[in-house]
């Protein structure tokens, strides 16, 4: 079946089976170097380029290179069933990878693999592939490279020519027929190219973190033992909850550490990580002198501060069912006796041995002057 391919409707995407050794200047081992080729369908412009791997990351940036070669983006990508591109290979409803998805979605254009074992359906590519090898890297098969950029700027100046080259049948170049009917029939590119990233299922542990690449990032406590999915870029973590963004966190490269927002944690755990040595004396100048006294004797009694926080905490609570100036009395009797904790406080103020210590009432009006009163004098 003779197929047509209207100007800007598919990019054809595949690797090439030839690789091109580059060599390691300084270790001297030979790697074999993958050959990524891209296809128009209405045009035949050729794109080429090096890569290490035929893994997602390098797929990705083919196509990110891809559309900013020709300046635009085809409304459809055809690629075989490669893993990268493929997660499940269907006739009628292929898995395509979520990050190739991704940047379909980014581009606004839509993945549509071929039929398993069917190169004909991308017969276009299939023909690059061969011009490629016969035109580039048959010119290059003499040269020696020491670096994937040597190869890659080779190619670059080999592939120019072949699309400046006039086609036998068609009497015109890549090139020409491209800027002729292909160019303005592309879609615009977006302002920024695709950023690489990877998604990861994880489950939300009973500390709201889920672990990515070795570090801990925050959740909301509601989402604790849910499966979460993580969208990991090079900068940022992002993570979903069925199909809602959550959280999104700057990526870490520590490992073993933990990323938390503390709107995440629950209030109660939020509470307690608010206190500071310097929140409590806070807390405890407003009571009263005695009362900050007090808690810093046994924020230093301690071989480490968070020690005597729970001792603390205790005391500033006792104004609850107290009252500040009967706890202020209290803690100005315990430093008088020299008391270290929560538990010598407590009696003072049941037993109401603070009493002594409260400022005495003053009276609102002076006291009758009267000739039958003989004072307080009379009884010394």
């Amino acid at each position: 079946m003779r197929q047509s391919h209207p100007a800007g409707e598919r990019l054809f995407v595949d690797y090439a089976g030839q690789t091109v050794d580059v060599i390691d200047a300084i270790a001297g081992e030979v790697r074999a170097a993958q050959i990524f080729v891209a296809a128009l369908g209405a045009s035949n412009l050729t794109y080429a380029e090096a890569r290490w791997t035929q893994g997602l990351a390098d797929w990705l940036a083919c196509h990110v290179n891809t559309f900013a070669f020709i300046g635009g983006a085809a409304r459809q990508l055809v690629c075989d069933n490669l893993k990268a591109g493929v997660t499940a290979t269907c006739r009628y409803e292929p898995g395509i990878n979520r990050s190739y998805q991704d940047l379909a979605a980014h581009y606004g254009t839509a993945v549509v693999p071929t039929r398993v074992r069917k190169p004909r359906d991308k017969a276009k590519v299939e023909v690059a592939v061969q011009v490629v090898q016969r035109w580039v890297l048959a010119r290059l098969r003499h040269r020696r490279f020491f670096s994937l950029a040597e190869l890659n700027a080779a190619i670059r100046d080999l592939i120019a020519d072949l699309n400046a080259r006039p086609m036998r049948h068609l009497g015109t170049s890549r090139r020409a027929l491209f800027e002729a009917i292909e160019r303005a029939a592309l879609l615009p590119l977006p302002g920024e190219p695709y950023v690489y990233a990877e998604w990861r299922r994880c489950r939300a542990g009973i500390d709201c973190h889920v672990e990515v690449h070795g570090h801990w990032y925050s959740v909301p406590s509601r989402l604790v033992r849910e499966v979460i999915e993580a969208r990991i870029t090079e900068q940022t973590v992002e993570l979903f909850h069925r199909g809602t963004r959550v959280a999104s966190h700057l990526r870490s490269p520590q490992r073993g550490r933990h990323t938390t927002t503390p709107e995440h944690m629950p209030s109660a755990h939020r509470r307690y990580a608010d206190w500071t040595p310097a929140r409590l004396m806070r807390e405890a100048t407003a009571i009263g002198p005695s009362t900050a006294a007090l808690v810093e004797r046994i924020l230093h009694a301690k071989p480490h501060p968070e020690q005597g926080f729970r001792a603390c905490l205790g005391i500033l609570r006792l104004v609850r069912a107290w009252g500040a100036e009967r706890v202020e009395a209290a803690c100005q009797r315990g430093m008088d006796i020299g008391a270290r904790s929560y538990s010598s406080i407590v009696p003072i103020l049941r037993n109401n041995l603070d009493r002594a210590y409260r400022p005495q009432p003053v009276p609102d009006e002076p006291p009758v002057q009267h000739s039958n009163i003989r004072g307080g004098r009379h009884y010394h």
